[in-house]
């Protein structure tokens, strides 16, 4: 064997070593957005954000890096320089995961409400920029809030989540409608069984709350299990690159 050809068969030895040690990034899932979505840091009082339960969906491979907040709006997420912070964590093969709404669509909440064209703009500049980094943006309309007038469930958002359909229609990138799922579900559960899937306390339980409390827009762990088990499900339904990370 010549000086050539060993020199040609070490170079090998050496490319196959490092394609067998080089390990794939695996992408992270950020999620940005309002309460209904939010991390609660308080576990002893029942109030959970779907995008909190998350990753009891997902095996530990994938990193779910959740910068959704309390009483943010796609405004209030932008001008408080929260979405500069996500932006700057962003890879190539990321996803961004957005959902605003709630704070948005509330005219009397200065500062956070957003008319439909400054939220399309907003939503926008999440799209625009996640792509401009190489990640995957992946749009959710709002939750219904539970508002049931006469035993009707009646509609709060507005022309809010056409906006969002709208945006991912206009960008082609993924839509998942948890408006629609999310309507659906406490029409169909009616008054008295979609109760615990938000938060409705008893008095005297909750030293949070310990006059109890009424509340149609946030969810108890059944009802963001619930509501994280939508996004899940798309995923799943799509064959999106996402699912191959769910549990069996």
């Amino acid at each position: 064997m010549n000086n050539k050809t060993t020199q040609l068969l070490s170079l090998l030895l050496i490319a196959i070593l490092i394609s067998c040690n080089k390990t794939e990034r695996t992408p992270v899932l950020h999620m940005i957005g309002d309460s209904t979505m939010a991390n609660k840091t308080d576990l002893d009082y029942p109030e959970r954000g779907w995008g909190q339960v998350l990753p009891e969906f997902f095996d530990s491979s994938l990193t779910i890096m959740n910068y959704s907040r309390n009483g943010r709006s796609s405004r209030s997420f932008i001008y408080e320089s929260r979405w500069d912070t996500v932006y700057s964590k962003i890879q190539p093969g990321d996803y961004v995961v957005v959902q605003f709404g709630h704070n948005d669509d509330v005219e009397t909440k200065i500062g956070r409400h957003s008319t439909l064209e400054e939220y399309e703009y907003n939503l926008s500049k999440f799209v625009r920029e996640t792509l401009e980094k190489g990640a995957e943006p992946i749009l959710c309309t709002p939750i219904v809030r539970r508002n049931f007038v006469d035993s009707v469930l009646v509609e709060t958002h507005g022309e809010y989540p056409d906006v969002v359909r709208n945006v991912a229609n206009k960008f082609d990138v993924m839509l998942v409608d948890m408006h629609i799922q999310s309507r659906e579900l406490v029409k169909n559960l009616g008054v008295e069984d979609s109760k615990p899937i938000y938060l409705h306390l008893p008095a005297d339980k909750y030293k949070k709350a310990p006059d109890g409390k009424i509340d149609n827009t946030h969810f108890s762990g059944e009802g963001a299990r619930k509501m994280a088990s939508f996004f899940v499900d798309h995923l799943s339904k799509t064959n999106h690159e996402l699912a191959k990370y769910i549990k069996e």
